[in-house]
This record gives structure tokens, C-alpha cells and sequence, in this order.
């Protein structure tokens, strides 16, 4: 299986992760809410992710409809994995930083945070 993705595989994905097995037509239907993309586009890339693994198809109706294979969490890791070697050295404190920099994280996303780095911490004096 596949996980590198292009972007416009991701907002497929995304769609498929969120609303589950679907048809071209309401796939295509949610990403053209955000930005113009044609029937045929979106039955090609949908094409594609299937010889790459990324989804399958139900072909015992007429409206055949695609799901996703790879879990959304695998993808997750897989660009921020990308993203920390090429963008950030390595480096996950600069990565963590430039993102609560850029957004600002909700009480609720900072006990989640908190509770995060106590567990690595826990596991690191386990070590």
C-alpha cells in the first residue's frame, strides 16, 4: 500500500475518512463546495488511489462507490514524518512550536498536550 499522497488525493481521503463509502458523484459534490474540480478529474483520481491501494470500490451497482483502505492516521504520520525531515531538521520542539504558534490551542487541546508529554516523559524514566 501506498502511502505517499498528492494533495488533491488527501481532500478525497478526506472526504471517504469523514463520510464514509461514497459514489464519484458525492465525492466530487463536497470537494467542488471548496474549489472547482470536474466529475471526470475526481473519477480519474479515485482511479488512480485504487491501483495505488489507497481505497477499493463496490462495483455491484451502477454508482460504484469508493472507500478508504489506509487508515487517516497512517497518512497522519506519514507527512508529518515529511514534513519534520524536510521542513524542520528533525527537529519536534521546533514542529510543536510553529504549531501552537500558528494556532492558538483550545484549553481542551492543551490538557490533551499536557497529558501527551507526561505519558513520553513516564516512559522515558521507564526506559
Amino acid at each position: 500500500m501506498e502511502n505517499k499522497v498528492t494533495d488533491a488525493e488527501l481532500a478525497i481521503l478526506q472526504v471517504l475518512w469523514r463520510n464514509g463509502p461514497s459514489t464519484v458523484r458525492e465525492v466530487n459534490d463536497i470537494i467542488a463546495e471548496e474549489r472547482q474540480v470536474g466529475y471526470t478529474t475526481t473519477l480519474k483520481l479515485l482511479q488512480i488511489m485504487l491501483e495505488k491501494g489507497l481505497v477499493t470500490r463496490d462495483a455491484t451497482d451502477k454508482s460504484h462507490r469508493y472507500w478508504a483502505v489506509v487508515q487517516e492516521k497512517a497518512i497522519q504520520r506519514t507527512l508529518v514524518g515529511k514534513m519534520l525531515d524536510t521542513v524542520f531538521h528533525g527537529s519536534s520542539s521546533a514542529l510543536v512550536m510553529q504549531a501552537l504558534g500558528n494556532h492558538e490551542p483550545t484549553p481542551e487541546e492543551l490538557i490533551k498536550i499536557k497529558e501527551f508529554i507526561e505519558r513520553i516523559e513516564a516512559q522515558q524514566r521507564d526506559e
